[in-house]
Parts: C-alpha cells; sequence; structure tokens
C-alpha cells in the first residue's frame, strides 16, 4: 500500500463506526501515521480515542483523501462539515450505500474527483471485498490512490457503470448475512438431528470457513467442487436434491433475497 501521498497531506475520515474502524484499523497497520488521520465523529469511541489520530479538530485544508463512511439516513447532516473541501484536488471516497455519485457532485462540486466505494464486513479481519466506480473527475491516479487504501481491508474490483453497485450491494455488500444466516440455520438443523449446540455451530462455521477458503484456493469453477463432494446416490446428493430444487431451492430463494437487496439499494439512493 502506497500511502505516502495521504501521510504527507493528510486523510479525513468522515464517520468511524465498525467500517470506518476497520479501515483505520488497517491503514495505521500498514504506516500510515496517526497523525495524519483526521476523524469527525460526534461520539468517538474509546478504541478511537486511543488511536492518536486528530478527532473532532480543525482540518487540513487540502487533504489527500476524503473519506465518507457515515450511515446514509446521515450523510444529509454530516456533509456540510466536509463541503469546503470540495472541488479541489482532495479525493472523496465514500463507502455509503445508497448515496449516489451525482448527490455527491451537487454538494461537493462536479470539478470534485469523487468514487463510490462498497465494502463488506469481512473487512473487519482483512477479508472484505471493495467494488469501486469513480465520476468522470477522477483521474487514473485516483483510483490507484482509492485501491490502496481500500486494500488494507481486502481485495478491491472496479465497476464499468454506477448502475453495477446496486447489484454489487445485493451480492457482496449485504451477502456476508446471508452467509451469517446460513451458520446459524444449518448449526439450528445439527441440533434438531441430535447433535450439542455448540458442536452442531463449531462444525457449521467451520464448514462454511473451509468451504470458502477453498472456493478461492481451487482452480475449479465452484459447480466443479460441488461435483467433486457429491457421490452417486450418496448423502450429499440426497441434500442438494433439496437445496438445488428449481422453485423452493437456494438458486431461486437467493435470487429473490439479491433482487431485494438490490432493489432496496435502489430505493435508499432516490430517498
Amino acid at each position: 500500500m502506497d500511502i505516502s501521498r495521504v501521510a504527507e497531506q493528510g486523510l479525513v475520515l468522515l464517520g468511524c463506526g465498525k467500517m470506518g474502524s476497520a479501515m483505520l484499523a488497517g491503514w495505521l497497520e500498514h504506516g500510515l501515521p496517526a497523525a495524519s488521520v483526521w476523524v469527525i465523529d460526534p461520539y468517538p469511541s474509546d478504541w478511537l480515542k486511543a488511536q492518536g489520530v486528530n478527532i473532532n479538530t480543525p482540518l487540513p485544508e487540502a487533504p489527500a483523501v476524503v473519506l465518507v463512511a457515515v450511515k446514509p439516513q446521515m450523510m444529509g447532516k454530516a456533509l456540510p462539515a466536509i463541503q469546503a473541501l470540495g472541488g479541489g484536488e482532495s479525493l472523496f471516497i465514500s463507502v455509503a450505500a445508497g448515496t449516489s455519485l451525482a448527490t455527491f457532485e451537487d454538494v461537493l462540486g462536479a470539478d470534485t474527483p469523487i468514487i463510490r466505494a462498497m465494502p463488506n464486513t469481512p473487512a473487519a479481519v482483512r477479508q472484505g471485498i471493495t467494488a469501486l466506480i469513480g465520476n468522470s473527475a477522477t483521474s487514473d491516479a485516483d483510483n490507484v490512490l482509492a485501491e490502496d487504501l481500500l486494500s488494507a481491508i481486502g481485495q478491491t474490483v472496479r465497476l464499468d457503470d454506477e448502475a453495477q453497485i446496486d447489484a454489487v450491494t445485493g451480492v457482496s455488500g449485504s451477502g456476508p448475512a446471508y452467509v451469517f444466516h446460513l451458520i446459524e440455520t444449518l448449526a439450528q438443523a445439527g441440533e434438531a438431528h441430535g447433535l450439542p449446540p455448540e458442536l452442531s455451530m463449531k462444525l457449521a462455521k467451520s464448514t462454511v470457513a473451509g468451504a470458502g477458503a477453498l472456493a478461492m484456493a481451487a482452480d475449479d469453477h465452484p459447480s466443479q467442487l460441488r461435483v467433486n463432494v457429491t457421490s452417486p446416490n450418496g448423502t450429499t446428493q440426497a441434500a442438494l436434491e433439496v437445496l438445488m430444487h428449481e422453485e423452493e431451492g437456494f438458486p431461486a430463494l437467493l435470487h429473490r433475497a439479491v433482487k431485494a437487496a438490490t432493489d432496496r439499494s435502489k430505493e435508499l439512493s432516490r430517498e
């Protein structure tokens, strides 16, 4: 991660909840000096106070990056605090769902370089993935800088069009909750068939984590990995006949779930 520009000019973090804290922890671990970070947060946590960053103090005139990490519902009240930094060379990065590039341009000016980013909660353990899309004012250097910063919490991908970010929200932004619910219900199913709760939960967590790690490491497509573990007329096939049912199984269910999240992301951008 190249942090020289940020270390020299400074970084402003607007909002430092769970996602903001995960990003800040990653930057500090990668060597960003605490003195180069300014945080605006009305309720700074004890963890934040212990990091040595500047909290709710006057901001630098031209920071390298202004990263917006407040909830969408708080955006209207929060943006005025950084409005004066727009229109210059400072790169603005937003990780807030449902707030469009056009909305930021209305506040900051159309000539302000702005990047929308959609990370997810595995960022807390540096295993997140973040999708990025910039406005017409962003340069290649701006995109690289954003990728460098967000690589501190996991992988990054660039989008071709801002409209794709709603589907990204439905798949990876909200996706960890789907997996957590899978773990929850898999453990409950184990309990229902005679396993002690603690053992069933350990089996469910480790199975999902291990399968995910294998999917990331293997050259084979997940569909082939599924075939590899499925013996003809065996136990896995019996389960998959339920899970892959055309109308009642995973395909239809996850399609509806992702569509619901995607549609809600679109609604948020219009509210």
